[in-house]
């Protein structure tokens, strides 16, 4: 597969030395010229008071983190007005900004009204989210719903296909993350995934490490985790690397992949290995934790990987 266009990478809080220079764009987003590893949170701290996206950042930058996943995934919830007001508090706190799109989205439903819906919340969050300053927004794609695997994945493919065409006519150049699933019954394997980066502009993968291992009960192994960035720089190239954007938790499974998210240190996940792998292969971009201690793990993870 041909490796898809990458963007440049993002803001940063880290230790490293680096250099940051600031748009002039409406969205004042801000532009990292090297390539760095950012911890921050999915959604508002638990710590935070009160539980408002404005305070959450700024608790996020607090507590020494880099970045946070806005949540819309029960709905987009910021108006325009308060979108600016976002990127204005981001800006101001050099924390990194992405969105999680609504849950109920399926780019397979069988119903034409259900998926022009699950394309409309897509679009109408992803436009917020740019006000936001954000440059990506995550979204599971949907369901098989006992289809083949190869229709689905044309179903899928020409369903955001048309967001994309939206976005475009709207001028926004924010970028579609597709997640990997923690279940077999939903699209979205990483083969899937890797193959709509290649294939359609504007669109990178969200790898859920979590999802990976509970979905098939293995890819637990620094080997494993050192094999799948191997095939991302070999099928996207170095670029997919230098801007990953990577959810991790703890997380509980069975046959039927995922349950229910865990925290790091209650669940089997080899988070030290994972970690090793992001920083000898150099990678760069976002880990959202989203344990159900959400701050609390993503401090581990951060703290963890300054010591490898």
């Amino acid at each position: 597969m041909k490796p898809a266009p990458y963007g440049a990478s993002t803001p940063s809080r880290c230790d490293v030395s680096i250099e940051i220079r600031w748009s002039q764009s409406s969205f004042n987003c801000y532009t990292l010229l090297m390539a760095n590893l950012l911890f921050g949170t999915a959604g508002i701290p638990l710590s935070t008071w009160p539980q408002e996206t404005g305070e959450g950042i700024r608790r996020v930058a607090a507590l020494g983190l880099d970045c946070m996943e806005v949540e819309f995934v029960q709905g987009v919830y910021l108006n325009e007005a308060q979108a600016k007001a976002m990127a204005g508090i981001a800006r101001n706190n050099k924390i990194k900004l992405s969105v999680h799109g609504p849950y109920y989205l399926n780019f397979n439903a069988h119903e034409r009204p259900k998926l022009h819906s699950s394309q409309g919340m897509l679009h109408k969050a992803a436009r917020i989210a740019r006000l936001c300053g954000a440059q990506s927004i995550v979204f599971h794609a949907g369901f098989y719903l006992g289809d083949p695997p190869k229709q689905v994945y044309q179903t899928v493919k020409t369903a955001i296909r048309e967001v994309l065409d939206k976005l475009e006519a709207d001028d926004n150049t924010i970028t579609l993350r597709p997640e990997s699933a923690g279940k077999p019954t939903q699209f979205g394997s990483i083969d899937e995934i890797v193959r709509l980066t290649s294939e359609l502009p504007r669109v990178a993968p969200c790898i859920d490490f979590a999802h990976w291992h509970a979905r098939a009960g293995g890819n637990n192994s620094y080997e494993e985790f050192n094999g799948l960035l191997k095939d991302l720089r070999k099928n996207l190239g170095e670029a997919a690397l230098q801007d990953m954007h990577i959810h991790v938790s703890g997380i509980e499974y069975g046959k039927s992949g995922e349950k229910k998210h865990l925290p790091i240190r209650a669940s089997d996940l080899r988070y030290e290995d994972l970690l090793r792998a992001l920083k000898d292969h150099g990678v760069g971009g976002t880990v959202i934790c989203e344990s159900p201690n959400r701050e609390e793990d993503a401090l581990l993870l951060k703290e963890s990987y300054q010591k490898v």
